[in-house]
């Protein structure tokens, strides 16, 4: 089974949680890491849609790791969905690209979780912030598997970030259709 995984933070530096994510998922064998912010800066009419396209080619799993963004996408991942995501290859008479792929979303959170419940702060799941990648998922034919976050996120290191890898690398060594919502 391959995978790729796309990574995203609006401030790379900051992030050690991202880092780290990403670092243990780039000891995996067959899976492909692309970080868009190393590929293309903050430069969001820089992403070479024929480039991220073919890296989607021969995959059975796409995984987005991004940090919640004010409960959202960060801005160059939204920019990268879309551009990468058009007419034609993605949805549309002839696209079909994605189809079939599973999805799985990777996220931090600087709050609690209880922040994301419906007794929290915004009255929200981290479900509920994260519907647009669902509906995006099955609007182009993808499986969408259960979402894994990883709150209070911001600072972690030690046991903690070691412990955000290891579910990270035991859900990417795990098989397709694990936690499909339907």
């Amino acid at each position: 089974m391959k995978t790729l995984l796309i990574v995203s933070h609006p401030y790379p530096d900051q992030s050690k949680a991202i880092q780290g994510l990403q670092q243990a998922a780039e000891q995996l064998p067959n899976v492909q890491v692309r970080n868009l912010e190393a590929l293309y800066g903050q430069d969001t009419t820089a992403i070479d849609v024929a480039a991220e396209q073919a890296a989607h080619e021969n995959v059975d799993r796409v995984v987005y790791l991004f940090p919640i963004h004010w409960f959202n996408l960060t801005p160059m991942l939204k920019a990268y969905l879309n551009q990468v995501w058009s007419y034609g290859w993605a949805f549309g008479p002839e696209g079909k690209a994605l189809q079939g792929k599973e999805m799985l979303v990777v996220v931090t959170a600087g709050a609690t979780a209880h922040t994301y419940s419906a007794e929290g702060l915004i009255h929200s799941s981290i479900q509920d912030v994260l519907t647009p990648m669902k509906a995006s998922a099955f609007y182009v034919g993808m499986p969408y598997a259960e979402p894994l976050a990883f709150y209070e996120a911001m600072g972690a290191q030690g046991d903690k970030l070691a412990g955000f890898q290891d579910a990270l690398r035991s859900r990417l060594s795990g098989p397709l259709g694990h936690g499909l919502v339907a």
